[in-house]
């Protein structure tokens, strides 16, 4: 496999939950009240490093649609699916945009490295007795 060049989002993002590599922006964000198998899934207008699987008919609560569904392309793990093409007249405007299932993303905001604990404790140096 040869080299992998991620695209660097800016602001308020929303990552993959096993790797943390970027996925979409908060600007991109279309909708949260979608639904899948699993839970709750948010539609985007656009999504970054992922990698595409086959396209399928699927049927859907909301009708049947092709669908091709979407990898983190640095772990592997399936994030959600893409709308290719909707049968149904009221379902067009999903066409060409992306669903990420809630349980497999995280938001962006907490960087763990850097989570400073604002909880009151004592430090190495105090005495307590």
């Amino acid at each position: 496999m040869g080299r992998l060049f991620l695209v660097d989002l800016e602001g308020k993002t929303y990552n993959c939950k096993f790797c943390k590599t970027q996925l979409g922006q908060a600007d991109d964000l279309v909708s949260k009240a979608f639904h899948c198998r699993s839970g709750k899934a948010y539609l985007f207008n656009n999504v970054v490093n992922v990698t595409f699987g086959q396209s399928e008919e699927r049927t859907m609560l909301s009708g049947t649609h092709t669908v091709t569904d979407i990898f983190c392309c640095c772990c592997g793990q399936i994030l959600g699916w893409k709308y290719e093409k909707a049968h149904e007249k009221s379902q067009k405007y999903k066409e060409g945009k992306f669903v990420l299932e809630r349980g497999m993303i995280i938001d962006g905001e907490v960087d763990s490295e850097f989570y400073i604990d604002t909880r009151a404790s004592t430090s190495d140096g105090e005495d307590t007795m």
